[in-house]
């Protein structure tokens, strides 16, 4: 159980930006994660993934050490920013934008 929680920080910690969801992003597999993967590539940005689907594990554990009980799950920073409904706001005010762009340098 512990490995699990410290693969699950160690995925947080080493990436910027980071969706935890269901497929992939060419292939979301459920509506929730193809909207908020859209937001997402918008921002023009590089980001990781990592399909719960093909990770029982994280998908049985995540929800607890985030204390948020659905995917998609954004992580920026090692924070979660939120779920669909909070990155798809945040993605028509703007501020996601702004969020990745923070987090994530021009690449030279």
């Amino acid at each position: 159980m512990s490995e699990i929680i410290d693969q699950i920080k160690q995925q947080i910690e080493s990436n910027d930006v980071l969706i935890y969801m269901k497929g992939n992003p060419n292939q979301p597999q459920c509506g929730f994660s193809a909207r908020t993967v859209a937001a997402l590539m918008e921002c023009g940005k590089r980001f990781a993934y990592v399909d719960v689907l093909s990770n029982p594990d994280v998908r049985a554990n995540l929800p607890a050490y985030a204390n948020w009980p659905t995917f998609p799950q954004l992580w920026v920073k090692g924070e979660l920013v939120g779920g669909c409904d909070i990155v798809t706001e945040m993605a028509e005010s703007g501020e996601l934008q702004k969020v990745i762009d923070a987090a994530v340098p021009d690449e030279a």
